[in-house]
């Protein structure tokens, strides 16, 4: 099987305005996983993928259909001392999230078997 990964949210398109957003992430969440931007800014997380602009709860992030993408550093380091599933990259083409997933885009080769998709159309 072949697990969709809703990316920010979206499942039909891109929606930048709903994007990142607690309630379009929670309802992409009902039927796929969701890969959502994280800032970690005046000790506070946040929703954003340019900017933070939704603060929530580091409980929030533990969601075990959450794939959450670290946008600063500072949002590294505190999801890796929390448990949150999360991963770094900027223009890597090949990332390693924190439970192990390798978080890759399409166009580079891999020879195995593929966990998932992520993409903005489900």
């Amino acid at each position: 099987m072949i697990y969709k990964i809703a990316h920010r949210g979206n499942i039909k398109g891109k929606i930048p305005e709903k994007e990142n957003k607690v309630s379009y992430i929670l309802d992409a969440a009902k039927d796929y996983f969701v890969e959502i931007d994280v800032w970690f800014n005046d000790d506070e997380f946040w929703l954003g993928h340019d900017e933070p602009t939704e603060r929530v709860d580091h409980s929030f992030l533990l969601n075990k259909r959450f794939f959450c993408h670290a946008k600063n550093i500072e949002a590294l380091h505190e999801m890796m001392k929390r448990g949150i599933h999360c991963f770094w990259h900027e223009t890597d083409k090949v990332a390693l999230t924190s439970k192990g997933f390798i978080w890759k885009y399409p166009e580079v080769y891999y020879e195995g078997s593929l966990w998932g998709v992520c993409s903005d159309y489900l």
